[in-house]
């Protein structure tokens, strides 16, 4: 609350909210023993000043023809930007994964090992389901390793800007490495 400490010179030595002659009767009284001016007199909510100061916000960049905020098209793309999002993307593509993996295991009729014999029964050639598997275990090996660096930076390692490029890269590396070989199994 806002408090307005005005108050007239005639105004008494304690502000009893029931005095008959206290023109603050009814109102409460802050610190009254203490001052006799620090009575309160209006009160108004904090709220009301802080909606004005929004509309003069919001009518000065209308006004003024600003756009709301910068595009992502002025930004010079980084290899820690492109990790950071790409980490995002793998998270969500990890978890919707393994929910999609999950209902299908519930509501689809057979055993996994029925659905393996479906896919060996296609016949398809070696090079597309070391492919599929390539898909499958890359977004899993990226996450971790990033996770893991992560990790690191949170112990307070690998912050300077070179650190950032040298263990991205690492990242990658560690990536292709792994999901080249756990495709192979």
């Amino acid at each position: 609350m806002h408090w307005n400490l005005d108050l007239p010179d005639h105004a008494p030595a304690r502000c009893p909210p029931d005095h008959p002659t206290s023109p603050y009767a009814g109102r409460h009284c802050l610190r009254a023993h203490l001052s006799p001016r620090l009575c309160v007199r209006n009160a108004i909510p904090l709220g009301t000043a802080a909606k004005e100061e929004m509309e003069h916000f919001w009518n000065k960049n209308i006004n003024s023809n600003r756009p709301l905020s910068p595009h992502i098209t002025i930004y010079s793309w980084s290899l820690p930007m492109m990790m950071s999002i790409t980490h995002r993307g793998t998270g969500v593509a990890l978890s919707a994964g393994v929910s999609l993996f999950g209902l299908a295991a519930l509501l689809l009729p057979g055993s996994f090992e029925s659905h393996l014999q479906l896919v060996k029964a296609l016949g398809l050639g070696s090079s597309l389901i070391y492919t599929a598997k390539f898909a499958l275990v890359f977004p899993l090996m990226y996450h971790t390793w990033n996770g893991i660096r992560h990790l690191m930076w949170d112990l307070g390692k690998g912050l300077k800007i070179p650190q950032l490029y040298q263990s991205g890269v690492a990242v990658l590396v560690l990536t292709v490495l792994s999901s080249v070989g756990l495709a192979a199994m």
